[in-house]
């Protein structure tokens, strides 16, 4: 995929002449179509024109150019590790909950950093209906981002985003009651591309019994960018009585685990290293059924938190859990390792993938240790291996006891564990600058933060 618009601003910013700057934009144009030269080189300059008419350095308005303007932080989301799901993702993503922070306050907001948010219907503004028992019903949504390497494998990609999304729903005690849908292709992606997205997500529309209400289809970047690549996600909406949030986790609480053969982490790993019989591994709903059982139990008021074992993996989750719970846990990973699915945990073994560091799709339940028994036995009933792997304490630390002499306290890495070829390259490792970094990103969070401000207030005057 090439990005049109934004190759040719970095161009003009490095002084490139005009000729060089079409030369260039037209040779994309016949990398990726079949395209006469009159024509690409039209359409360059169509897009040099539209730059330089959008530079906002020739913007005299002082309002409109603040408007406009981006608080760089001058540090790329790569070198931030912003999607990788370790502590550098960490960081960004609690600026980013400070940014969602209103006067309108949600039952469980993107500060709690937790699976999905909720909202009370008693705390919705206006609204009022005797069909419901306002006072006890929660709607709880999710949105759920696309596994972006599997954008040539549109159906499992679509498949295991909808199934993420609905783990995030059942994990709160939420029962998913929505499916929404948001597909932005490139110009150049087949329309058979979105047909078999559509079907993967179906797919599990149909195996959860939870219907598709909504969706948006664009293409990304409009005529600015040519390729086939596909991008977007899929949100989903529950409803429960009772939020088993981080936030409820206890000092003794018992952790349970069930067995996880991974999604679309998973995926991508077997695809990209050639391990393509792997992927069958990944086709299931357990995690579903099992939250299904679990909800319909006479128990769950004994059930305090439930969470999915994501990316970042479980010493990634374990942190954040620590960081909203405010406790710490011990975690005994042979227990752990005994729940990875044999075939999976052997792919990991040969790519050299630390199986604690990648999403495993099992489900995490937290609770009290009178029902522990009694959730293992229920969910080996509908063929899930369920074991408690350790328990909550108040350490503040992840505890990781390998045998019996020898311990030791974890945190998540800078990013997930690298699990492709390219990640490897990347690699894991934290920056020598990262305080440097970090301290610019929150002058830029702050910044976006005094902006959004000074807009609303601009727009409360005009009323």
């Amino acid at each position: 995929m090439s990005d049109l618009e934004g190759l040719t601003r970095n161009l003009i910013k490095k002084g490139y002449s005009e000729r060089k700057i079409l030369e260039r934009i037209v040779q994309e144009y016949q990398d990726f179509k079949a395209i006469d030269d009159i024509s690409a080189l039209n359409y360059a300059k169509a897009i040099l024109e539209e730059c330089y008419n959008s530079d906002i350095s020739r913007v005299s308005n002082q309002f409109i150019r603040e408007l406009l303007d981006i608080n760089n932080a001058n540090v790329s989301v790569g070198n931030q590790g912003v999607g990788c799901r370790g502590s550098g993702d960490f960081f960004v993503h609690k600026l980013i909950a400070d940014l969602s922070e209103t006067e309108s306050k949600a039952y469980l907001s993107p500060k709690s950093l937790d699976d999905a948010g909720a909202v009370r219907l008693q705390d919705v503004q206006g609204f009022k209906n005797t069909q419901f028992d306002e006072k006890n019903l929660i709607i709880v949504s999710k949105m759920e981002g696309i596994h972006s390497r599997l954008s040539d494998f549109p159906f499992i990609c679509g498949f295991h985003v909808t199934r993420a999304c609905l783990r995030d729903l059942y994990v709160k005690g939420a029962k998913p009651i929505s499916i929404m849908i948001d597909t932005h292709l490139g110009d150049d992606a087949d329309v058979g591309k979105l047909f078999d997205f559509m079907a993967g997500i179906s797919a599990i529309s149909e195996l959860a019994k939870v219907p598709i209400t909504a969706g948006s289809t664009l293409r990304i970047g409009g005529d600015m960018v040519i390729g086939n690549r596909l991008v977007g996600g899929v949100s989903a909406v529950g409803i429960c009585n009772r939020v088993l949030a981080r936030r409820n986790i206890e000092v003794g609480d018992k952790i349970l685990m069930t067995e996880g053969a991974g999604g679309g982490t998973i995926t991508t790993t077997a695809i990209y290293s050639g391990n393509h019989h792997v992927v069958k591994e990944t086709l299931n709903i357990k995690f579903l059924e099992a939250c299904e059982k679990i909800l319909r139990s006479d128990y769950l008021d004994e059930i305090h938190a439930m969470c999915d074992v994501t990316n970042g993996g479980l010493r990634g989750d374990l942190y954040e859990i620590n960081y909203e719970a405010n406790c710490g846990v011990t975690i005994y990973e042979q227990e752990v390792r005994k729940l990875v699915n044999p075939n999976v945990l052997k792919l990991l073994k040969k790519v050299n993938v630390d199986y604690l560091g990648v999403s495993l799709d099992a489900l995490l339940i937290y609770c009290s240790k009178e029902v522990s028994n009694n959730i293992i036995s229920d969910l080996r009933q509908i063929n899930i291996n369920c074991a408690e792997i350790g328990h909550v304490d108040d350490s503040s630390q992840v505890k990781m006891v390998y045998t019996e002499d020898k311990q030791e306290s974890i945190l998540p890495r800078f990013r997930e564990s690298a699990y492709t070829k390219i990640k490897q390259k990347v690699g894991e490792e934290i920056p020598e600058l990262k305080e440097e970094m970090e301290n610019s990103i929150e002058n830029a969070a702050l910044s976006a933060i005094n902006k959004r401000n000074r807009i609303i207030e601009f727009i409360k005057k005009q009323n």
